[in-house]
């Protein structure tokens, strides 16, 4: 139970490993969109964003590109040794993406408009204001048992830690911009004239009560067993809807995939106020979603290896898309990424990741 989730790795064979079991759906969609392969050509495309086109930031590569037909035309490109996960296109045309480099010591949102670029430092506001610094994560008020069951996983409690790993960006139109950062548990704002960084809302630690069978999985003494684990949030997408509010969706830090069970979630928060409420739960890998103009929500699963649908606040499969990463709807049409699968081992086993057309 590591405080840090795998998915923020900052290469894409980092960040691959915690692909390797990845399934097909995990229940049959009641409805199933025909999918439709658009290009190959991509390795970690983690997140899309669609402006009079279909632009990708591929985590693999560190490359931002815009579809064209089948082609990917190159717009922007990290620097050596820097990855990208998030890129968005604002109302005006101008374009943001984000950068990490290895050891997330320097992060950054850079806003390119009209030939002027604006870098916007998030290492540097995360190790100044570390907004999760005051919260709590692990177990509150653990017996002696506990505290020595955690101990080889860093400990059962532990304060909010200078990390910044900027996952996913959307425009909040005016030249402002909103990043979900995964390292730092928070959605932050950037001023997209100034470059100036500053927090909209730290998201909410994500209980799990240990059952017994987790702990067996884990290796974990019994006295674990019935024991609340608060993890970290771990945003990994923003986008902002028709209502006004920001959508995010959380992939809670720890052990990923099926063996603690569905517990990513969706969340609204309001940009203006900071108010943050939980929309939906359940989701097994929730590593993107987007909105379409009647506030209907998708969401990519990645571990269920689907896009599910929100309905009264509960989660539906919508269509199996193995591999799934991002999706995203734009002119009308539904798009998806998948990432580029590997081994148990971790090694790429030579499919590629996609790019994909969901319905006709």
């Amino acid at each position: 139970m590591a405080r840090r989730t795998l998915l923020i790795g900052t290469t894409v064979a980092a960040s691959a490993a915690l692909f390797v079991f990845t399934p097909g759906a995990a229940s049959a969609a009641p409805h199933q969109p025909s999918v439709t392969v658009l290009t190959n050509d991509v390795s970690a495309p983690f997140q899309l964003d669609y402006r009079g086109g279909l632009y990708v930031a591929d985590g693999g590569t560190g490359a931002v590109s815009k579809l064209d037909g089948g082609a990917l035309s190159p717009v922007a490109h990290a620097p050596d040794g820097f990855e990208t996960s998030g890129v968005a296109v604002g109302p005006d045309g101008g374009i943001a993406y984000t950068t990490a480099n290895e050891d997330h010591s320097s992060t950054s949102l850079t806003i390119e408009r009209n030939g002027r670029t604006t870098i916007a430092d998030l290492s540097r506001f995360e190790a100044k204001k570390n907004p999760d610094q005051h919260v709590t994560y692990g177990v509150d008020h653990p017996s002696r048992c506990v505290k020595r069951a955690f101990a080889p996983l860093g400990g059962a409690t532990m304060k909010g830690a200078v990390d910044s790993h900027p996952y996913a960006v959307d425009s909040l139109g005016h030249g402002d911009w909103a990043v979900a950062d995964a390292g730092g548990n928070d959605v932050v704002r950037v001023d997209g004239g100034t470059g100036k960084v500053s927090l909209i809302a730290v998201l909410p630690r994500q209980p799990l009560k240990v059952t017994a069978q987790q702990a067996a999985d884990l290796g974990l003494t019994k006295c674990v067993v019935g024991v609340t684990y608060n993890f970290e949030a771990v945003p990994t997408d923003v986008e902002l809807g028709p209502d006004g509010l920001l959508y995010v969706t959380t992939l809670p830090g720890g052990p990923e995939g099926p063996v603690l069970g569905a517990r990513g979630s969706v969340y609204t928060v309001n940009p203006s106020t900071g108010r943050v409420h939980r929309l939906a739960t359940g989701f097994l890998g929730a590593t993107n979603l987007t909105v379409d103009s009647h506030g209907k929500v998708y969401v990519a699963e990645l571990f269920a290896g689907q896009i599910s649908t929100i309905s009264h606040g509960v989660a539906k499969p919508y269509v199996a898309l193995r591999n799934a990463l991002a999706v995203q709807m734009g002119g009308g049409k539904l798009y998806a990424s998948t990432i580029a699968p590997t081994d148990e081992m971790g090694n790429p086993t030579g499919e590629p990741g996609s790019i994909v057309r969901i319905g006709s």
